[in-house]
């Protein structure tokens, strides 16, 4: 009986002795395993823990604002809600596709076909409306619906509407830079894009990370431009009642301070909200005061006597051999309209005389005239940060023809942007230094620091301080009360400036369309020590053309009201004969000041009856007079001519409706018709008036 008892002991035993053996060997390839897993692969297996539980977010930052140059925010970045769909999410839940469909259509005014497409589709994340309003969010979250979901964006705010909209420019859905400064600068306004960990849960959602609470790694620099917005909103104004007065197609002013080249004002007109670009037209939100091209006509005569001055080919004081109103180049004959015999530089200037241009122009040479163009910016870019701006044309003087080298005196057969010419003016404004225009005086930067990206720059100096002194001077005749440009005078302050009327171009038919033209005034103030330098074009006017008497105005109140704001005290007190009276006698009495009209003077007068009126006698009044006293009568005034008033119909006393349209025909007072480029083609096939006009072969 011990033997089998000691058999079962020697296999339990070995059994035992087995299974520690299994027991070791396991420890043993455990402990190894663990060594390699903890020792020779510890990158490897956190690489994977991390690819788990942590996940890389690309953080897009909020884009910067614009500013004006006194802090005020002319574009800003609001956080507003958009919807979403998931339509896995809608099967799983098994929502009806039509029913979800249809009611989202009616909630956020959406296209329902649309919809149930999106809504069919194996995705998880379809958009169904983005930037919705609190009331359509809200609205949203009343449906209930599973997987239509709400999620926060950026969407961009202007909150002048449309001040400065050209400027400023404005960015797409996605936040994206399409115009303006938006788009110049778009890279900079949006910042950088950047990847920071987070910690997410079993769902895939970020639950924590440091760097999310940071608001500094999400911010794009912001943009503090040069533009004044009290100057903007004066400009703008001004320029849409030009517009409007003349019923003209559009226009655009520029204004700039001389001493820097910082651009303070730049408007068009018609403009655009960029809060809502898909109501206005393509042209209502192109950038006319860099985009358009005109030719400039007598405004580019300034340029053409400076440079003969400052190259000494003619003498300030000197006789300029007029020709009686005539001069011959080639086959084509050069009409002034009236024969002037003798004028002085400063005279071709006041009174705008093109046969003086061009024989100024003819004392520097092609290739002289063309550089000194050239020198003052003609023909190239300004460099301003803004997109789309064109060069103008200035043909190189070896492309000229022998006509080409006189009209190009006088400012026709090229062309310039407004921005160009303000540009060229403030450098005889400031002295002789042509000066990069600039429109960002600064940006700041999320970490509190600053950065110039358009700093000042003199580009080189065109004429001599003393030449720039001459012709200032000379302007100023300009807009006294015998120059061209006696309506862009401003009472207590000395202007220097240069109107211009331009014929513009038939691309269609070729030469000079009838009855089209482009009217301008450029100028400086205070003259002797200048301020602003203020470019104005208006295009197409129809009421009526001469720039003195179209542009002239818009240069005025815009100036007036500027200097007013930038508190620029007169140097004399104001021309009490500009004043507007309410009281006629009393005021004229205590000013021991006569009417300045003639025709007679109304000292009395009886009641008319609601809804009438009398005629006022218009008779020597200045346009602008004319305009204002109309007006004041509740009478739409149309306007023929110009110069001062010399017929009206109805008559003077007439007791009419208001509203009724009065017709006032003006008659130059003096020569102002030099302003307009005359070239007969005398023995030839065609003749043309205009500024910058064409002549036909």
């Amino acid at each position: 009986m011990k033997a089998p008892v000691d058999t079962r002991l020697r296999w339990l035993r070995a059994r035992v002795a087995f299974l520690a053996f299994l027991l070791l060997s396991g420890g043993v390839l455990v402990a190894r395993r663990a060594y390699e897993l903890q020792v020779e692969h510890d990158d490897t297996l956190r690489e994977m823990a991390e690819d788990q539980y942590l996940k890389n977010v690309h953080l897009s930052p909020k884009r910067g604002t614009i500013y004006d140059r006194n802090g005020a925010p002319l574009a800003v970045s609001v956080g507003v809600e958009s919807v979403y769909a998931n339509p896995r999410v809608m099967r799983r839940a098994q929502v009806p596709v039509d029913r979800a469909a249809r009611d989202v259509a009616v909630t956020l005014g959406v296209d329902f076909e649309t919809m149930r497409k999106r809504f069919a589709q194996d995705r998880a994340f379809v958009w169904i409306k983005r930037q919705v309003t609190p009331s359509e969010a809200n609205a949203v979250r009343k449906l209930g619906i599973k997987g239509i979901e709400l999620t926060h964006e950026a969407k961009r705010f202007y909150p002048n509407r449309e001040l400065a909209s050209h400027v400023i420019g404005m960015t797409n859905i996605d936040g994206k830079g399409l115009e303006g400064v938006e788009r110049s600068l778009d890279e900079r306004l949006t910042g950088a894009t950047h990847t920071i960990p987070a910690i997410r849960d079993n769902r895939g959602q970020i639950v924590f990370s440091e760097k999310l609470l940071d608001d500094r790694t999400a911010l794009g620099d912001d943009v503090i431009l040069t533009l004044d917005k009290t100057l903007q909103s004066v400009t703008e104004r001004e320029l849409e009642l030009g517009v409007r007065t003349f019923e003209a197609q559009a226009g655009s002013v520029v204004m700039i301070d001389p001493s820097n080249g910082e651009v303070l004002a730049l408007a068009n007109f018609p403009t655009f909200n960029p809060n809502d670009p898909s109501h206005f037209s393509a042209a209502a939100r192109r950038n006319r005061a860099v985009t358009d091209r005109y030719e400039p006509g007598s405004t580019l005569k300034p340029f053409t006597v400076a440079a003969a001055i400052d190259r000494r080919t003619i003498r300030s004081d000197q006789a300029i051999d007029c020709g009686d109103g005539q001069m011959q180049v080639a086959e084509y004959t050069i009409h002034d309209t009236h024969h002037w015999s003798v004028l002085t530089p400063a005279q071709v200037l006041a009174q705008s005389s093109n046969i003086g241009a061009a024989k100024i122009g003819a004392t520097l040479g092609r290739e002289g005239l063309y550089r000194a163009l050239r020198n003052f910016g003609f023909g190239e870019k300004t460099g301003v940060l803004l997109p789309g701006e064109t060069a103008g044309i200035l043909r190189h003087y070896r492309r000229w023809y022998e006509m080409d080298a006189a009209t190009i005196a006088f400012g026709q057969g090229m062309s310039v942007n407004t921005l160009q010419l303000a540009v060229a003016t403030a450098a005889i404004a400031n002295g002789g230094r042509l000066l990069h225009p600039v429109l960002v005086k600064r940006l700041n930067l999320p970490d509190g620091g600053t950065e110039l990206v358009d700093p000042p720059e003199t580009r080189h100096r065109v004429v001599g301080g003393g030449t720039a002194r001459l012709v200032t001077d000379m302007l100023t005749a300009v807009t006294s009360s015998n120059g061209t440009g006696s309506e862009a005078a401003v009472d207590g302050f000395l202007v220097a400036g240069k109107t211009g009327t331009a014929q513009k171009h038939d691309y269609i038919g070729g030469g000079y369309a009838d009855g089209k033209w482009v009217s301008s005034f450029v100028g400086y103030l205070p003259a002797e020590k200048p301020r602003l330098v203020i470019a104005v074009m208006i295009d197409e006017p129809t009421i009526a053309h001469y720039g003195g008497s179209v542009a002239g105005p818009v240069f005025r109140r815009i100036a007036e009201a500027s200097l007013r704001h930038l508190g620029v005290a007169p140097r004399h007190a104001p021309d009490l004969r500009r004043t507007k009276l309410t009281r006629s006698r009393p005021a004229t009495e205590h000013a021991k000041a006569a009417p300045t009209t003639e025709g007679p003077v109304v000292t009395e007068s009886a009641p008319v009856g609601v809804g009438r009126t009398v005629v006022p006698s218009f008779e020597g009044m200045t346009l602008r007079a004319a305009l204002a006293a109309a007006r004041a009568r509740g009478l739409e005034p149309s306007v023929d001519g110009s110069g001062v008033a010399r017929a009206q119909q109805p008559a003077a006393g007439a007791v009419v409706d208001a509203g009724t349209r009065v017709r006032i025909r003006f008659e130059p007072p003096h020569d102002v018709a030099g302003d307009v480029h005359g070239v007969d083609v005398s023995g030839g096939t065609a003749a043309m008036a205009s500024s910058t006009g064409g002549v036909a072969p």
